[in-house]
């Protein structure tokens, strides 16, 4: 019956363990390490896509947005981006874009990406919910005064795109990305459900010059 009305509620697998729990039932779905053997061939398929998206940036992230995978292209950006020092571990998207730092230092359009980003960790919720940690940090985040002017004083001028890209300006480089998110079809294991791969692609024809004139520069 647990089962049954979790599934007609469309819970997330973590917290239908946590009702199976509370009623006095043993765990039904398994909550297996990335690296596990068991999710094996979700790694293998996190490898692949990470891999053919180069040379372009792409990570993993979990339910938190704390970065679980980057490819070449990605740890060249972030490493751009934080240079000299390097970066932060363990590293949470929402954190470095919207907290004071070197990614928000060079991120031009950055009053124009957090309400986006805001809003985008409600709309990927496993379930529509945000899980107890998530919703913390996103309620801290909400609360810090300069985000808060922007969220009670939203623009709302017309959009030059259909999408809200990333414009970084990196030592005088404009680069533009936008993101395409994946998840696993079917999950039955809860870090399976949690797991999401961003890819960012060019947004204009300027970004991928650009971009791959820095990888041969590098190799």
């Amino acid at each position: 019956m647990v089962v049954r009305l979790a599934r007609a509620l469309d819970v997330p697998l973590r917290e239908r363990n946590e009702l199976l729990l509370a009623a006095g039932y043993a765990p039904l779905y398994s909550s297996a390490p990335l690296s596990s053997p068991l999710l094996g061939r979700v790694e293998q398929a996190l490898t692949s896509m990470l891999g053919q998206h180069e040379p372009f940036p792409a990570v993993v992230l979990d339910r938190g947005w704390q970065v679980q995978r980057a490819n070449n292209g990605a740890q060249r950006l972030f490493g751009r981006l934080f240079a000299p020092h390097p970066v932060p571990a363990p590293a949470n998207v929402l954190r470095l874009v919207i907290e004071p730092g070197p990614m928000r230092d060079q991120l031009r359009n950055w009053a124009a990406v957090v309400p986006a980003l805001l809003d985008r960790a409600h709309r990927e919720a496993i379930g529509g919910v945000l899980d107890r940690e998530t919703a913390e940090l996103v309620r801290d985040l909400r609360g810090r005064p300069d985000v808060a002017r922007l969220l009670t004083e939203p623009d709302l001028s017309p959009g030059t795109a259909p999408i809200v890209d990333l414009h970084f300006d990196m030592a005088g480089t404009s680069l533009r990305f936008f993101s395409v998110i994946s998840t696993i079809g079917a999950p039955i294991d809860v870090t399976a459900q949690e797991l999401r791969v961003e890819a960012f692609f060019p947004a204009d024809d300027e970004t991928r010059d650009r971009w791959t004139s820095l990888e041969v520069m590098r190799q």
